[in-house]
């Protein structure tokens, strides 16, 4: 496998293709293999590490299961990776393939050096009342940043920390759900490298695998919430910043509660997204040094329903009647939650 390449092919046929449909207009998903309590203990130490690093998100879920019975649902969750050595996104995809899981749509970010896949979940029987990773299973959004296309010097860190943690990519899903990097900590000065050339790549850096941001799946909430403007506003109103970045409908900023936050909206005008800016945390270097460093973020993404399934009543409506899969316009917006232009107005 060349490393940076997506995806190894070997015994399985994992080229990217459109979902295919039953005859009622359902998704014929892959079905569930393996053990599905182990596949959700695994997802439940993912959130664990990743609701313990990041207060914004614990609070905004508790708030939310407060006003909407207790019941939430992920409409995804996200990675970030190294597209180098064999750390890209197969290196993480490989274990959510293995339970079942389809690739979808490659995604191109060529501004931040970027590409993106997205994996459909198998079928499961819906339980009422399951929540969070205990609930309908999740899509799976893993990016990875195009390490050869980085200045000479970004590279060299890069591989030397892949190349000291050898063959550390073959457990990465390990990784994210113990909180725990497969290489070494960097040295201060090679952070801040990085940073000033990818913000991307020196969140990898010192994040690894851990879970980038989990998603809201707004539509799915029982109560006024499930509209993303109304959550959108709950949220502001109860004192946390969402990402400002621009969205696809430039200029579009709504203004509440005396803070500005943005909603992205795919050219369709059926997937809405926004997010708030990421939490940081106290990172101890190699050399010593301790730093404030970018964590994580929660999502929201409203998916409406298509067009030829506008007049079903609303209680047929099921999430294969709604918009599917990511827009690279929204997604570029939202991968601005761990920027320091937006860490820095949330700390003002």
């Amino acid at each position: 496998m060349h490393p940076g390449n997506s995806i190894p092919r070997g015994n399985r046929n994992l080229s990217v293709v459109s979902a295919s449909k039953a005859d009622d207009g359902s998704q014929l998903d892959s079905p569930f293999q393996g053990g599905e309590s182990f596949f959700r203990s695994v997802l439940a130490s993912m959130e664990a590490v990743y609701l313990n690093r990041n207060p914004t998100a614990k609070s905004i879920l508790e708030r939310v299961r407060s006003v909407d019975n207790d019941q939430i649902c992920y409409d995804h969750l996200a990675f970030r990776t190294f597209g180098v050595n064999g750390y890209g996104i197969d290196s993480i995809a490989n274990f959510f393939l293995d339970f079942g899981y389809t690739q979808r749509e490659e995604l191109r970010f060529p501004a931040k050096k970027l590409k993106a896949l997205w994996f459909s979940p198998p079928s499961l029987p819906v339980f009422d009342g399951g929540s969070g990773v205990g609930g309908p299973l999740p899509r799976i959004f893993i990016s990875e940043l195009l390490v050869d296309e980085m200045s000479q010097q970004a590279q060299e860190i890069i591989r030397k920390y892949t190349q000291i943690s050898g063959s550390g990519y073959k457990h990465a899903a390990l990784s994210s759900a113990l909180g725990s990097l497969t290489w070494e900590k960097p040295l201060y000065s090679e952070f801040q490298l990085l940073a000033r050339e990818s913000e991307y790549a020196a969140w990898t850096l010192v994040n690894g695998y851990a879970v980038n941001h989990v998603t809201i799946s707004t539509h799915r909430l029982k109560s006024h919430l499930r509209d993303i403007k109304s959550l959108n506003q709950f949220i502001e109103k109860n004192g946390f910043k969402l990402n400002s970045e621009g969205g696809v409908l430039k200029g579009m900023v709504q203004i509440t509660n005396n803070f500005i936050s943005s909603l992205s909206v795919s050219p369709d005008g059926l997937l809405l997204q926004s997010s708030t800016v990421a939490d940081s945390v106290s990172f101890s270097f190699s050399d010593g040094v301790t730093e404030s460093v970018p964590c994580s973020y929660i999502e929201f993404a409203e998916r409406l329903i298509l067009p030829q399934f506008k007049d079903l009543p609303e209680k047929e409506v099921k999430e294969f009647h709604r918009r599917d899969g990511f827009e690279v316009g929204n997604a570029d917006k939202i991968f601005e939650s761990t920027s320091k232009g937006q860490l820095t107005r949330k700390a003002g």
